[in-house]
């Protein structure tokens, strides 16, 4: 592919804040953005040259869309596969619909990785309560149940600890189709984030460690303080799903360090993610970047470490601390997404940390 020319048209499904800093990205790099989504006053679409507000499945818009643009990615994964398949019949759509069918649906994801010969949580794939007690009698508890569709930063899920729940943690998850997974022992929550650009060329960003806080990313931090062969074995993995999914954009891999040193997948995000936002400011490349580059055509950039860093959510409430906090620290980076309304469990912003100061 011939990369796309400056004043370009990038779409981008999604106005959240990740399409917010991809389009930022993308007007360093000379683009334009076009925004596609159902949500008004949308912190990307303040940053972008225009915007279709429109249901994800108003075919109508979408073909008005696909002919004002060059090529469409997204920051969102839980697009209708539909619409995807609707797009690619009208412009070039990284990551495709054949992926994107497969992260959307749990079971089929971990069914993917498996067959990649790569290791995942023991899960079972739950259709009705009588499944889901003769799943808790073969994986034992403690146990997550999870939708397995939607569902993030704790959405969709109960922690059962014991087989008398299965009808509870049935009703609460509104008796839809439900993956079952059980319990890994784990010693660090990791993530590694994968670019694979049109022409096949592929990129991996350092080992990022990861601290959730009621199930919403809290702190991450760069490097991840394992062993090489660890680190190793991550990007191994990351490539390896890359390659087998077709990826043209980008893919996050969430992992389990287990007490043995082994990893496991968790879960799988075709999209840059709030544990690569410390490549905005300490990494050659940031993700946001790199996620243009690879879905335009252009060369992917170098994503080594150019210092130590901890990324600090701000969530809800955390965002008035955030001027303070900005300065106290000589080295804190912040990014604040736009929002107007702080609301619990929301995401307002980050502070990128340069090491080796950061919070403790």
């Amino acid at each position: 592919m011939t990369p796309l020319p400056p004043a370009a048209t990038i779409g981008i499904l999604g106005g959240g804040q990740l399409g917010r800093m991809m389009s930022m990205a993308a007007s360093r790099l000379g683009y334009h953005v076009h925004i596609f989504t159902p949500e008004e006053d949308a912190p990307a679409s303040e940053v972008s040259l225009a915007t279709t507000l429109a249901d994800y499945r108003d075919e109508d818009a979408l073909a008005r869309f696909a002919a004002s643009v060059d090529v469409v990615t997204l920051e969102f994964e839980n697009i209708p596969v539909e619409s995807l398949c609707f797009l690619e019949r009208h412009v070039p759509v990284m990551p495709g619909a054949n992926l994107m069918e497969v992260t959307q649906h749990r079971a089929n994801e971990k069914s993917f990785v498996q067959a990649q010969g790569i290791a995942t949580a023991p899960f079972r794939a739950v259709h009705s309560l009588p499944e889901l007690v003769h799943a808790l009698a073969e994986l034992g508890t403690p146990a997550i149940l999870k939708t397995s569709r939607l569902g993030y930063d704790g959405k969709g899920q109960f922690l059962l600890r014991s087989p008398e729940q299965a009808a509870e943690a049935w009703e609460a998850l509104g008796g839809v189709e439900c993956v079952l997974e059980g319990f890994v022992d784990f010693t660090a929550e990791l993530s590694v984030i994968v670019a694979r650009s049109v022409a096949g060329e592929v990129a991996v960003f350092p080992l990022t460690r990861n601290e959730h806080r009621h199930h919403i990313l809290h702190i991450s931090a760069v490097p991840a303080g394992v062993p090489d062969s660890v680190a190793q074995e991550a990007e191994r993995i990351a490539r390896t799903l890359a390659e087998a999914g077709d990826l043209v954009g980008l893919l996050a891999v969430e992992l389990f360090l287990c007490r043995d040193g082994s990893l496991k997948v968790n879960e799988l995000a075709p999209r840059p993610h709030n544990s690569g936002h410390w490549t905005m400011d300490a990494c050659a490349t940031s993700q946001f970047q790199q996620a243009i580059r690879a879905v335009t055509g252009l060369p992917l950039g170098p994503t080594h470490l150019t210092s130590p860093a901890r990324m600090l959510n701000l969530i809800g409430d955390d965002v008035h601390q955030a001027h303070a906090l900005l300065a106290a620290e000589p080295t804190a980076r912040l990014h604040l997404y736009g929002k107007a309304e702080a609301r619990p469990g929301r995401k307002m912003g980050h502070i990128n940390y340069l090491l080796p100061s950061g919070p403790a």
